[in-house]
Formats: C-alpha cells, sequence, structure tokens
C-alpha cells in the first residue's frame, strides 16, 4: 500500500486528475447507483475552492499591495487590454461563424420568471455597486470586485505600517496559500465525484436535439482557445505560443470545465501562476480580475445564442448590426458575474438589439439552461484558462523587451 501511495504522489497533478476522470465516467457508466456516493467529494472539493478562494484574493492582493515597491512593474495595463481584446474578438468570431452556420431554435419554456437585466447601464451599474460592496458581504458573497476594491484600498492604507504588521499578513497569505495546496491535493478525487454527477444526473439524451445549436457554441470556443488566442499571444511574445496554451488548458481549462466555476479554480489558477514563476503582485490581482472581466466563452454564448434567436424568426442582419452586437456582447460578458445566471441572463439584452420580445428571448434562454451542462463546462474552461494565458503573454513580453530568455518548452 505504501508502495502504491508513492507512486501515486510521483504523478504529476494532471495525470491524477485523468485517472480520477477515468475512474469516474467507468463507475458512472456501468455501476451509476453504487457510484452515486461518490458524487459528494464533488461537491466538497468545489465547496472548498470557493470557500478559501475569497479569503485567498483578500490576503494576497492585500499583502502584495502593502509591500509593493515603488518603481516595481506589474503590466496590469497589459494584461487588461488583452482581456477586452481576446473577449471582443471572442464575439466578434460567434458573430461571424453563425453567419457561416445559422442555427434555428425550437424554443423552450421554463426560464420565464427570471428577470434578466434591462439594459448595458443596468449591466455595468450592477458591475460599479459592487465595488463598493460591504466587505464581510463581498467575502461572503465571493464578490470577487469588491473583494479586489477592498483588498486594494487596504493594502495602500498599510503601505506604511510597521514592518512587523507587514510580515504577519504576508504570514496570513503564505498560510491560505498552504492550505490551497492541500485543497488541490484532493483534486483527482473532487473531479471524480463531479463526472459521476455529471452523466449521472444530466445523460446526454436531453442534449442530442440541439447537436448543430452545441457544435457551432463548441466549435467557436474550440476556435478561440487554439487559434485566436494563440495568435494574440504570439503578437506579445513574437514565439510559438502553444505550449504556453496547451500548459494552460492542460492545468487550468481541465479542472474549470468539471468545476464549472472561475470563482472556484482561482487557486488553481494562482498555483499554475506560480510554477510558471510569474510575479505575484501582477498574478494576485489579474487572475481575480480576469474571473470577473476576462469572459471570452460568455461573450460566444450570448452572440451565438441570440443570433439563433434572429435565425429562428427570419430577422435581416446587417453587417453594422453585427458589429454592434459583437461589442455589445463583449461589454455584457465582461458584466456577467455580477447578474444571477451569467451570461444567459444577458441574452435577453442583446436580443433588445433586433427588436426580439422578452418572452421569446427568455424561450432561448431556456435553450441555454438545457444545453447549459456542456456549454457552461467548456465557457467557463475557455474564461479560466485563458486568464492563466494573458497574465503570462503580459509578463514574458516584458522579459523579452528587458532580454531575459523565455522557455515556453519548459513552461510545458
Amino acid at each position: 500500500m505504501k508502495k502504491l501511495w508513492k507512486k501515486w504522489n510521483q504523478l504529476s497533478l494532471v495525470k491524477q486528475i485523468i485517472i480520477g476522470l477515468i475512474i469516474g465516467i467507468i463507475l458512472a457508466v456501468l455501476i451509476p447507483e453504487v457510484a452515486k456516493p461518490v458524487v459528494i467529494f464533488g461537491s466538497l472539493f468545489v465547496g472548498a475552492l470557493k470557500a478559501i478562494a475569497p479569503v485567498l484574493v483578500l490576503f494576497l492582493v492585500m499583502s502584495a499591495i502593502a509591500q509593493h515597491k515603488s518603481g516595481h512593474q506589474t503590466n496590469m495595463k497589459s494584461i487588461i487590454g488583452l482581456y477586452l481584446i481576446g473577449t471582443f474578438l471572442a464575439g466578434l468570431i460567434a458573430v461571424i461563424v453563425s453567419f457561416v452556420f445559422p442555427v434555428s431554435l425550437t424554443l423552450a419554456k421554463g426560464a420565464e420568471d427570471l428577470a434578466a437585466p434591462g439594459g448595458v447601464t443596468e449591466v455595468l451599474k450592477s458591475l460599479l455597486l459592487n465595488v463598493v460592496d460591504n466587505p464581510v458581504k463581498a467575502i461572503y458573497n465571493a464578490n470577487y470586485i469588491g473583494i479586489l476594491a477592498w483588498a486594494l484600498v487596504l493594502g495602500m492604507a498599510l503601505r506604511n505600517a510597521p514592518e512587523t504588521t507587514k510580515t504577519m499578513i504576508s504570514n496570513f497569505s503564505d498560510a491560505v496559500s498552504k492550505m490551497v495546496t492541500w485543497v488541490i491535493k484532493f483534486a483527482p478525487l473532487g473531479i471524480m465525484g463531479l463526472v459521476i454527477d455529471s452523466i449521472t444526473t444530466n445523460g446526454i439524451e436531453s442534449l442530442l436535439g440541439y447537436g448543430k445549436l452545441l457544435a457551432v457554441l463548441v466549435g467557436c470556443m474550440l476556435f478561440v482557445a487554439f487559434v485566436v488566442n494563440p495568435i494574440i499571444v504570439f503578437t506579445a511574445i513574437r514565439q510559438n505560443p502553444y505550449p504556453l496554451v496547451f500548459k494552460c488548458i492542460k492545468e487550468s481549462g481541465i479542472t474549470a470545465f468539471f468545476t464549472r466555476s472561475s470563482a472556484a479554480n482561482i487557486p488553481i489558477n494562482m498555483k499554475l501562476c506560480e510554477k510558471l514563476e510569474l510575479d505575484r503582485d501582477t498574478y494576485s490581482v489579474s487572475i481575480p480580475l480576469g474571473a470577473t472581466i476576462n469572459m471570452a466563452g460568455a461573450a460566444v454564448t450570448i452572440s451565438v445564442l441570440t443570433l439563433a434567436a434572429v435565425h429562428t424568426l427570419n430577422i435581416h442582419v446587417d453587417i453594422p448590426t453585427a458589429i454592434i452586437l459583437s461589442v455589445l456582447s463583449a461589454v455584457c460578458a465582461c458584466g456577467a458575474s455580477g447578474v444571477a445566471g451569467g451570461s444567459l441572463l444577458l441574452i435577453p439584452l442583446a436580443c433588445s438589439l433586433f427588436g426580439i420580445p422578452n418572452d421569446v428571448a427568455m424561450q432561448v434562454v431556456g435553450v441555454g439552461f438545457i444545453i447549459g451542462v456542456l456549454q457552461d463546462s467548456f465557457e467557463t474552461s475557455l474564461n479560466s484558462s485563458t486568464d492563466v494565458l494573458f497574465t503570462a503573454a503580459a509578463e514574458f513580453k516584458q522579459w523579452r523587451k528587458e532580454g531575459k530568455k523565455i522557455d515556453l518548452k519548459k513552461a510545458a
């Protein structure tokens, strides 16, 4: 038993997760009734990640800002620029693909009782109000914009504090980071539980009727992940970007796919940034910020489902309106985390651009919930893995300017 445990610990986390994934699929398919109790491990894993992530962000950012040395570059401008460009291009790609491969829907009921935001102003207002949220409430509700705001303010207020105080905050930050390492050790067991839950609860029968829609949605997201994002990264680092792209998808995208939560994946992403030897002052801010505003997957979802409604109702769309939709989906996607229901509830807002009534738009949201098990998994995987990808790209760009060697093969 000891030898087996030793061999298990010698495997990389990714290999352990793949083993957990395979075992989960086998158990769910062959003995679903016996496997059902294992589902609790998935809930515990996601719950633990969600619980520790807000505390991790608060102390990590507060410690980084409090000890920040004047003149030390953090690359945040470049990262935010990459986030916005990536989200806009994802929306634009989704619009183009939706015109090339138009999809018509069989509209579904079941989402009419949900409240969608009334306009872009409401989405942005919600986002801004989250900045000034009560700090305790922000941590409780995992409002990362609010947590970041309070961590930045507290960090700046502590800049002139005694070194002993800064050391104490740094020790808290290190302790929470250590706890994250312990939680991540249970990832293979957690993923196994999540896989069993997904297969035994949802199956694939309910998705078969929406095969073409799923093909367009997933195809767009894969194109963004493996074509658009690598081009963006190449323009920044001037090297083959694929070792870094595959690293981020392998170590961040896989876990995000099954947890279906950008918030839960924040600790995973921070650990990956540490492994890539990125600047802690930068990634401690950029990763939680990315979980809030870097939403390429959400932009794809909003654009594809909105244009599916347009094609279903035979509404003519000209090129300028299509471009406006790309911008609107990017802006809405950035505010998606501030709206209950995420990207799906922003579809009526985008539909209003084409004069589609709210009751019809909410039926499209109903379709979104039916395919949500796959749509949300791919969306979260793209969103979360891109947070690390663009953070690393911005820093490697700075390394290139400074003449430092960038070994992407080592990163892979």
